[in-house]
This record gives C-alpha cells, sequence and structure tokens, in this order.
C-alpha cells in the first residue's frame, strides 16, 4: 500500500519530560476569532497542524493577513466581523471537522456565497447536525442528499437568534451555532443533553464578547465586537494522552508532560485510566486566558479492566483509541458503552479499532456503542488505520507490548493533529519506525 506506514516494537521504559503540540481545539478557534476581531491578535503556541492549517488558510483566502512569526506564533490582522471578503475558490478544510462546522456557523452570517470542502474522509462526516439548526437561524445551506460535504452556502441571509436544544451533545454543533449568533438579532441560546467543553465560549470571552455560559448551557446576544488580544495555546490533551497511556502500560515508565490543557469536559481519560489503576498526577495546575493547564505526571502501574461509566465517554471521545489499547492490555473485562459517536468519526472507530486489536491476538466483542475488550498478550501483526490519525498512534502504543512487531498502514493523516509525532515518540522511548511504501 502507498503511502506513510509506522513499524512499532518494542522500545524502552518512557521517561524524562516532554511537551506535545498545541491544542487543536484551541488552535482553531483563535485563528477564528481573531481573523473576526478588530486589530492585532498574536497566538503564540498555535498547532501547526493540517488541520489547523486548513482554517488559518480558508480566513487568507477570505482577506485576513496571517503571518507566522516564528514556528507556533501566528499574528492575525482582524477585519472585524463584517469584513470578510468572499473568496475566489472553494475553502478546503482538508480532514477538519471542527474547522468545516464551525465556519459553517461564521460564513452562515456572511453576505457572500460560499462553498466548504474536505478530503476524502471529512466528505463522509455527518453535517445536518449542523446545517439543520443554522437553517432555524435562517440560514441556506446546502449538502449531499445524504447530508455530507460539500457545504454551499448562501451568502445576504438574515439570521435571527434561537433557542436550541442540542439532540446530541456536540461541542462542534454547539460552536456553530453560537458563532452563527454573533451575526444574528437577537439571544442565541444553546442547551444540551450532556455538558460538552467550553472552548468557544471561554474564548468568545477572551475576545470581550459577553457569553453566559455553565454546564450545558451558554447564551450570548448578536451584534457586538471582538477586540483583538495575545492568546496562548496549551499543549493538546488529545496528543499527550497517547503518551500517558503509553507511560501507564511500559513496565518501568515515568513521565512528565508539560503545560497540557486539563479542561474538565476534555479528561475524562484521566478518571478512567485512574479507575483502572493507573498512577497519575496533576501538577502545577494553573489556568492561562481562562483555560485550566497543568502538568501532568504518569508512572507505569498494573491495570485492571472495568466498566467505563458513560458519564466520562462524552469527555474522552478523541482518547477512546488510546484507551481500547489500555484496556487490551489490563488484567480483565473492560467494558465500553455510550460511544456510538465513535461510529461517525475519521473512520468508524468502534469497527477499526476492534479490527486491528482482533488482528494482534485481542479477544474483543464489538457492540453497537462500544466494546468488550479482554485483556491480555498482543502478538502483532499488521493493522489498518483507515487514514485515521488517532488509530494509527493508538496502535503504535500497542506495538511497545506487542511480541512481534506491529505495522500500521496508511499512517499520513497523524500529521492533521500531530506533526512530529513519530520524531517526539522515538524520543521518549518508543520503538517507532516511518518509511513511505
Amino acid at each position: 500500500m502507498s503511502g506513510l506506514r509506522f513499524v512499532a516494537s518494542r522500545g524502552e521504559a518512557l521517561r524524562g519530560e516532554l511537551r506535545v503540540p498545541g491544542d487543536k481545539s484551541v488552535s482553531h478557534r483563535a485563528i477564528m476569532l481573531a481573523s473576526l476581531a478588530e486589530g492585532r491578535s498574536t497566538i503564540s503556541g498555535f498547532l501547526e497542524g493540517e488541520d489547523t492549517l486548513a482554517t488559518a488558510a480558508a480566513f487568507r483566502a477570505m482577506g485576513v493577513r496571517i503571518e507566522s512569526a516564528a514556528d507556533g506564533v501566528k499574528i492575525v490582522d482582524g477585519v472585524g466581523l463584517h469584513g470578510l471578503r468572499a473568496p475566489a475558490a472553494d475553502l478546503d478544510c482538508g480532514n477538519a471537522g471542527t474547522g468545516m462546522r464551525l465556519l459553517a456557523g461564521v460564513l452562515a452570517g456572511q453576505s457572500f456565497d460560499s462553498q466548504l470542502i474536505g478530503d476524502e474522509s471529512l466528505s463522509r462526516r455527518p453535517m445536518r447536525r449542523v446545517t439543520e439548526p443554522l437553517g432555524r437561524m435562517g440560514a441556506r445551506i446546502l449538502t449531499t442528499s445524504a447530508g455530507t460535504p460539500p457545504l454551499c452556502i448562501s451568502g445576504g441571509q438574515r439570521l435571527q437568534g434561537i433557542h436550541y436544544s442540542t439532540p446530541v451533545a456536540s461541542a462542534q454543533v454547539k460552536s456553530a451555532v453560537l458563532l452563527a449568533g454573533l451575526y444574528a438579532t437577537g439571544e442565541t441560546t444553546v442547551v444540551e443533553p450532556h455538558p460538552t467543553r467550553d472552548y468557544t465560549e471561554r474564548m468568545l470571552q477572551a475576545f470581550g464578547w459577553k457569553v453566559e455560559h455553565r454546564e450545558g448551557f451558554a447564551r450570548l446576544t448578536g451584534g457586538g465586537q471582538l477586540t483583538a488580544r495575545e492568546i496562548e495555546v496549551p499543549a493538546d490533551f488529545s496528543s499527550a494522552a497517547f503518551f500517558i497511556v503509553a507511560a501507564s502500560v511500559i513496565p518501568g515508565s515515568e513521565l512528565l508532560l508539560r503545560d497540557v490543557g486539563v479542561h474538565p469536559r476534555r479528561t475524562g481519560l484521566l478518571s478512567a485510566l485512574t479507575l483502572m489503576g493507573a498512577d497519575i498526577q496533576i501538577e502545577n495546575a494553573r489556568q492561562r486566558q481562562g483555560e485550566p493547564i497543568a502538568d501532568v505526571r504518569v508512572r507505569s502501574a498494573r491495570l485492571r479492566g472495568v466498566a467505563v461509566p458513560e458519564r466520562l465517554v462524552a469527555d474522552m471521545i478523541d482518547e477512546m483509541p488510546a484507551l481500547f489499547v489500555a484496556a487490551a492490555l489490563a488484567e480483565g473485562d473492560t467494558i465500553i458503552s455510550g460511544a456510538a459517536e465513535l461510529r461517525v468519526k475519521e473512520s468508524d472507530r468502534i469497527a477499526t479499532m476492534a479490527a486491528g486489536l482482533g488482528r494482534l491476538g485481542v479477544s474483543i466483542e464489538e457492540r453497537p456503542d462500544g466494546a468488550v475488550i479482554r485483556g491480555g498478550t498482543l502478538n502483532g501483526g499488521v493493522v489498518e488505520s483507515h487514514a485515521d490519525h488517532r488509530i494509527a498512534m493508538s496502535f503504535a502504543i500497542a506495538g511497545q507490548l506487542s511480541k512481534n512487531d506491529v505495522e500500521i498502514l496508511d499512517c499520513d493523516n497523524v500529521a492533521t493533529s500531530f506533526p512530529g509525532f513519530d520524531q517526539l515518540a522515538r524520543q521518549s522511548g518508543f520503538g517507532l519506525v516511518s518509511s513511505r511504501a
């Protein structure tokens, strides 16, 4: 098979300290709000990944000046809420579901027509969960008959604030509605069945917009102004998660991860691993622009299987592939339920993880909304990532404790969220080789 592949094999205990790249969710929102603000903003710690760079490119295409002062530092000359210009071509979001869904909210309020496209994976992902509430606000957005991209957005629509109860707990849906609410007349309120991450609400407040929010609830009024500011992006928890799991399961490991974003709606993995017996400590807890950050120290421990509480699932949906690997290396059965959202991520992550772990010799029962994983010995083998970056990185962990090498196919998309993953993994002690077929 062509493309990038990883070969993961037994390495060393993970020791020392490291800092993973900047938070992808915060980086997306920082670029968007800085572009829509009045004045010049400086963003440090920006994730230089393909997903976030696609978002930056979209705003450049709409007339925003975005300069790279150094690696991870972006200087953005905002054009204000109504200063964007019609792009000369379709706006390509690449693999970024966050970028596309949030951009739909912004573009719904513009005076010009636009079209959002993505790569093959993104073009299969559901968008009606966003286009439906935006349509209630007065937006006109066309999708394919299956409700997937491209998104054809008509400009010049008058938006009206709505009270929207989301059928699915999704920070992306909430954020798209709130961003459209910036352009709407009156109040826009979002109520969720379960609390989700409030990055957008916190970032809007950082840029000077009044937002009322608490768990499961957010409200703002349109017609205001965003004011430029300096933003420091914390290290991405989802990227740190691969090293947290690896250090937990590789004997003799002790690893300190610096400046990690520990937003309470993001760190369900820490709670799940702790229930499994992991040795994890939060150190030097502090805040940066309203975002909680900390250093995370992880020591290896013997993990045991548990029934993962469903209340944790929404707070660890992106980290589930890594948890599957931890479960495969734990003693006893781990039961995961309430995770049907995994079916509509970059790949069907339940099916992909079940197939891959099965190839490595793990006993796993796939269920509609999760799986039952029986911990044991990993034998090694060839697994398919289906171009899903989190699947690829999770199987790299599995290779560290497999009897034989684990070959992981189709790893190009790792760069979408974690550029330099393979180099950082090797530096920390992973046995990992990357090559192109």
